[in-house]
């Protein structure tokens, strides 16, 4: 076996005569995937005793193999007898280690090829740079920026788009804005990684302020904004740039499609998300498990059951998000029984649930009394499927003894729990007690909430509430000074409704809309019907210290009244009628509701802050218990 002298390498064909020693040659399979540098220098042995050409030799995969040992100089000189600049089998190495799945390996050679003077190119940069983005190694990052400049390469705008990105990656993205400020040329990706690196450090005024100077747009810019505005909370502006994005004659993808079905699904646009959805099939998009996942949330947060279990029903393949959606929908609109069957499903098909999963079985318990059936699924997380409980689970328990009155144990458990209580916790047990009139375990709530969630005002104003209830005004007030005193504000509650794709906002006494004199006037007719079947107004939830007459006046325009008697005047009869509220649907609006869908005929469909209410036929599938 030949093998090359300690004191040199022979890189050039030996011409041997007929009576030299022989050697065994490598086999076919081995000239061409030799594995180890010792591999190598048998071919190229070979290679020199039959004077055949280095070109035959595969040349990328000596460099592969001897790249990040001590033979590195070995091959080195081996590319250096080839026509081709060595810095493309290198490259080829860059590239491959950039790639896999040890980019440190990149990083490692190019400081091997500075070492020995092997001149770097752009590709040698662009290999570095993605090994640099994969690492999130900013400090390596900085230095190849350094070459970049150096070798005059700045004018390459692929490289320059990935430094900007890096930099923004790795939360220099002061760095990367000087950098794009800088660029003598940017195209419509330099715009988009900006973009989407502000929207996800929800800088969502400086993204919409790039968006706005982009000279062109592509889909991609017009869905990072889109769903910036939905991760930001601002569904309505989410909506409003689609609709732009459609008059500017871009086809939505299916990225743009899941944030425009996020923003309908926040803001209860049903009427949206429909158009979205037919779009959605149109285009081929039916079989995206992510598309349908967020069609089922849109159709259930919208209040649409029926359409969210016939997208459910349709998929062809589920995964556990959409078994877990489908048991927290049904749970939000009053359906515990039916949650629990799709469990029961889900297991015996051989699906796994996850935590989300038992925070909506809870959730369904809760909201239906079911409270052996919640200490059932809470035991059952951890001994059979080895799902070790969360805060929410926590919550979830705590707002189920509180729910139903075991006020104790609720708070017996909060204190053998084995994490700390947050302020959710509190304030279920604080929920309660408002229902249940309990003060003494009400105040051991708040003074927990007032140390956790110091700025929250909805356990405050539950506290005062609780006093009001009770007729301890002063004790009402003090706690209403307290809010003040601590720059505390009270949440305005509001309702809306979503009328011929216009959204329509009412407040409490709501006298700005510019039909606010007519919504009134039908408030009227409807509470004159509803008292000829027996509606009494239930005063007691106005806790002010007034006149009778005067909390009479004060529930009439509560904000979802207005929103359903302006919903009766402009949606067609038959329809039914869609609000969303803020707050906890009050016990007056939930029993002239009641009435109303009776009188009129129509299905109303209430979401508030923890659930739906669907009325229809003088009854609610929340079955006065929420």
């Amino acid at each position: 076996m030949l093998c090359f002298p300690s004191s040199g390498l022979h890189l050039l064909p030996h011409h041997g005569n007929s009576h030299s020693p022989t050697t065994q040659s490598p086999t076919p399979d081995l000239l061409h995937n030799f594995n180890t540098p010792f591999e190598l220098k048998q071919v190229h042995a070979h290679l020199i005793k039959t004077n055949t050409p280095l070109s035959t030799l595969p040349l990328s995969r000596a460099a592969f193999v001897c790249a990040l040992t001590p033979s590195f100089a070995y091959a080195q000189k081996i590319l250096e007898r080839v026509e081709k600049p060595d810095i493309v089998f290198w490259n080829s190495c860059l590239r491959t280690f950039a790639e896999g799945d040890s980019p440190i390996d990149a990083i490692l050679l190019f400081y091997k090829l500075r070492q020995f003077d092997v001149f770097p190119d752009n590709f040698t940069c662009s290999f570095v740079l993605k090994a640099c983005t994969h690492l999130l190694d900013i400090l390596n990052g900085r230095i190849v920026h350094g070459y970049v400049e150096k070798l005059g390469l700045q004018s390459n705008l692929f490289l320059q788009n990935m430094i900007v990105h890096l930099y923004a990656l790795c939360g220099a993205i002061g760095d990367a804005r000087l950098l794009f400020e800088k660029m003598s040329q940017r195209d419509v990706v330099t715009w988009n990684i900006m973009i989407s690196q502000l929207v996800k450090r929800r800088d969502i005024e400086g993204a919409y302020d790039l968006f706005s100077r982009m000279p062109d747009r592509s889909v991609r810019s017009w869905t990072s904004m889109i769903a910036g505005y939905v991760q930001c909370g601002k569904p309505k502006e989410a909506i409003h740039l689609f609709m732009k994005m459609e008059e500017a004659g871009m086809k939505p993808n299916e990225l743009t499609v899941v944030a425009v079905l996020a923003a309908c699904a926040d803001l209860g646009a049903l009427d949206l998300g429909r158009r979205v959805h037919v779009y959605s099939n149109q285009s081929g998009f039916r079989r995206n498990v992510h598309i349908s996942n967020t069609l089922i949330d849109m159709y259930l947060k919208c209040g649409c059951l029926a359409n969210a279990r016939r997208v459910f029903e349709e998929m062809e393949e589920r995964t556990i998000v959409s078994w877990s959606a489908m048991i927290a929908g049904l749970a939000m609109h009053g359906q515990a029984e039916e949650a629990l069957r799709l469990f029961s499903e889900m297991i015996q098909i051989g699906v796994k649930p996850n935590d989300v999963t038992f925070i909506g079985l809870l959730h369904a318990c809760s909201h239906m009394g079911m409270i052996d059936k919640g200490r059932e699924f809470f035991g059952s997380m951890t001994r059979d499927f080895g799902i070790i409980p969360r805060i929410e689970h926590y919550g979830c328990m705590v707002d189920l003894f509180s729910r139903a009155g075991l006020l104790q144990e609720a708070y017996e458990f909060i204190m053998n729990m084995p994490i700390k209580p947050n302020g959710v916790v509190w304030g279920a047990l604080l929920g309660g007690c408002k229902v249940y009139k309990n003060i003494a375990l009400a105040e051991e709530a708040i003074r927990h909430l007032s140390a956790l969630d110091p700025l929250n005002d909805g356990y405050y104003v539950v506290l005062s509430n609780i006093y009001a209830e009770a007729e301890r005004w002063e004790d009402s007030a003090k706690v209403r000074k307290f809010m003040k005193d601590h720059g505390v504000k009270k949440t305005p509650g509001w309702s809306s409704i979503m009328v011929d794709g216009v959204l329509h906002e009412f407040a409490a006494g709501d006298e700005s809309h510019p039909q606010a004199e007519e919504i009134f006037q039908m408030w009227g007719k409807l509470l004159q019907k509803i008292k000829i079947r027996g509606y009494v107004p239930k005063t007691s939830v106005v806790l002010l210290d007034i006149e009778e007459n005067e909390k009479e006046t004060f529930l009439f325009r509560h904000s979802e009244k207005l929103a359903l008697a302006f919903g009766l005047m402009k949606t067609p009869s038959g329809r039914p009628i869609r609000i969303m509220k803020n707050l906890r649907v009050c016990e007056d609006c939930h029993a002239a509701f009641k009435l109303i869908s009776e009188t009129v005929d129509r299905e109303i469909v209430v979401r508030d802050r923890n659930r739906f209410h669907c009325f229809k036929d003088g009854s609610c599938t929340c079955r006065d218990y929420w």
